[in-house]
């Protein structure tokens, strides 16, 4: 059975952030690398209503195309859900998570993902203290694994 993963949308993204810093560089390796063990059906990845608004609200015409491209590998697509708007409402009371990034934790615990990758630091701070069934944690530490 292959790994069911929700990427947060900074994890679409990574590629085009200054690849001059190391870890921002190791970060979009990684991201990459996923994408591509999910061409090769290694791994599943998901696309949410979330991360479709969000590539909607990006405002570089490249970046948003890339990103709708790599939209078409994620083989689960997540519609939006009152389940997991009362999720995410949940995890705001618990937490200093974002609406967004609430709403991206919600669905991929929802949806019983086995991981939540993102590159944002506070974000997997602030999740972790949630103990949720999803495993959370950055995509270096995902392909290392």
């Amino acid at each position: 059975m292959t790994d069911l993963i929700y990427l947060d949308y900074n994890c679409f993204q990574r590629g085009f952030d200054d690849l001059r810093q190391t870890r921002i560089k190791m970060e979009a390796l990684a991201c990459q690398e996923i994408f591509t063990q999910a061409e090769a059906k290694q791994v599943t990845l998901v696309w949410s209503f979330m991360h479709q608004d969000e590539t909607f609200l990006c405002p570089f015409p490249q970046r948003k195309y890339a990103v709708l491209n790599m939209a078409s590998i994620c083989q689960v697509k997540i519609p939006p859900k009152i389940g997991i708007i009362e999720l995410a409402k949940s995890f705001q009371q618990q937490t200093k998570l974002s609406s967004k990034d609430a709403i991206h934790v919600a669905a991929a615990e929802y949806i019983q993902a086995n991981l939540f990758l993102t590159c944002d630091d506070n974000l997997i701070k602030q999740a972790v203290k949630l103990n949720l069934q999803t495993d959370i944690m950055n995509p270096i530490d995902y392909i290392r694994r």
